[in-house]
């Protein structure tokens, strides 16, 4: 072409999450079966959606209006009523107008960052949920920055190193938390978010809150919204969805909370040119914005909630029964989310080690792909071939540790106890290969 149309971020776009199924359905062609244990999508792991939600749901698609266009910003009964709930928990009022739709966070995500100046960098944890470190870097032309979670301290940060970073390098504007965490399973308390709080007040930079897990969390301590904890001076989003919580992760719905839009000048004329955005789009899905207000408020939700909750931890447990007399590994208990990452111990893998792939098919297909992977995808990849379970590399999260991340989502027990011995099995015969 006359002119390079290729955006300098474009090499950033990795989203392995999703671009490893292309090797499993690969694999499955040559005739392994894959387990997927690679996205967290409940329902095509077997959960059932809750009749009274497609009642609800049911009820709204006779309604017209779910039919039609809806507000830019998102459907106005459902905003007052989020914008209320905001306001019961205590804490940083809102309004309506703080609240903007999108097609997902996915969406969101997207837009928050390509309407943020090129030269203002978002602070983000590692390891990375790929979604963020793949629009950050993609919006500035270079590598995600992150401070680290750290699995020795139960996945929390170290919040010196944080500050640090911003102290020493003025192009940070904000800070990302996502809680409960994707990938960790962490869950942030009330301290640990004030400590993030009062960083960004300190360095007058922006919070960005990913609470899509909010409620699904098993911790014991409930959920802490960052609406709970901002207060009136710091710059900040909270960004909320369906997906998980309900789970609805096909309705492609989620919102974005806006905390003292009129603090900053320049925050304030942002998140208009969010707005803006969303204009050009006309508005996001109308019927699961219809559907939020009579779902969160049914005498069902928190007994729902409750139920999701309970065998998440149980599952958690048994994961970790099995998990933990594993050598080599380091596994920290998730307390909330659908995920659990396990972390190889320093210095344990080898260029050398496989596993035994019976299907001479597979493993000539998985054996082209050797060259140049990282030591835990060079795992991943053996564990693929010769098993069948589908999990994510830990260093496609951003992470400079080796391991991988599974789900918590499938439905049946005898396949998921199942899973995780083979799992473990796995692990023990590639540490002994060499």
């Amino acid at each position: 072409m006359r002119r390079n149309i290729v955006h300098p971020g474009a090499d950033e776009l990795i989203y392995e999450i999703r671009q490893i199924v292309s090797l499993g359905k690969s694999l499955e062609k040559m005739g392994v079966p894959i387990t997927w244990e690679n996205i967290g999508d409940p329902i095509q792991k077997g959960e059932k959606v809750a009749p009274w939600i497609k009642e609800i749901v049911t009820d709204l698609i006779q309604d017209d209006q779910s039919w039609a266009y809806t507000a830019t910003q998102g459907y106005e009964s459902t905003r007052d009523y989020l914008a209320l709930k905001v306001n019961e928990r205590g804490g940083t009022k809102i309004t309506p107008d703080d609240i903007l739709f999108f097609n997902g966070l996915g969406d969101a995500v997207a837009k928050i960052f390509a309407f943020m100046k090129r030269e203002a960098r978002i602070l983000g944890p590692s390891p990375a949920y790929s979604t963020y470190s793949s629009a950050e870097a993609a919006h500035s032309g270079y590598e995600h920055l992150t401070y680290e979670l750290k699995p020795e301290n139960g996945w929390m940060p170290d919040m010196q190193e944080i500050e640090n970073k911003i102290k020493y390098n003025d192009s940070i504007a904000g800070i990302l938390l996502i809680n409960p965490d994707n990938p960790t399973g962490a869950v942030f308390d009330k301290e640990i978010l004030s400590q993030f709080v009062k960083i960004c007040e300190k360095y007058d930079c922006i919070l960005i809150c990913d609470e899509t897990y909010a409620h699904v969390n098993f911790s014991g301590n409930g959920s802490i919204h960052l609406s709970e904890v901002i207060g009136d001076k710091a710059c900040g989003m909270a960004l909320r969805s369906i997906s998980k919580e309900l789970p609805w992760p096909g309705s492609r719905c989620g919102w974005i909370e806006v905390f003292n839009r009129k603090k900053d000048h320049f925050f304030d004329r942002y998140i208009k040119s969010l707005i803006d955005a969303k204009m050009l789009e006309v508005c996001s899905t109308t019927l699961p914005q219809m559907a939020i207000p009579r779902i969160y408020s049914s005498p069902e939700l928190l007994p729902h909630f409750q139920m999701r909750n309970d065998k998440f931890k149980k599952r958690a447990e048994m994961a970790m029964q099995i998990l933990k007399e594993v050598p080599g590994i380091s596994v920290v208990e998730p307390r909330g989310g659908f995920f659990l990452t396990v972390v190889f111990d320093e210095g344990v893998l080898r260029d050398k080690m496989k596993l035994e792939i019976t299907n001479v098919q597979a493993k000539n297909f998985i054996e082209t792909l050797l060259q140049n992977s990282s030591r835990d995808r060079r795992f991943i990849l053996y564990l693929m071939a010769s098993t069948g379970i589908c999990v994510v590399p830990l260093s496609s999260f951003c992470s400079a540790k080796d391991g991988f991340r599974i789900t918590l989502l499938e439905e049946n027990p005898d396949v998921f106890e199942k899973t995780y011995q083979t799992l473990a099995r796995s692990i023990r015969n590639y540490l002994k290969s060499i």
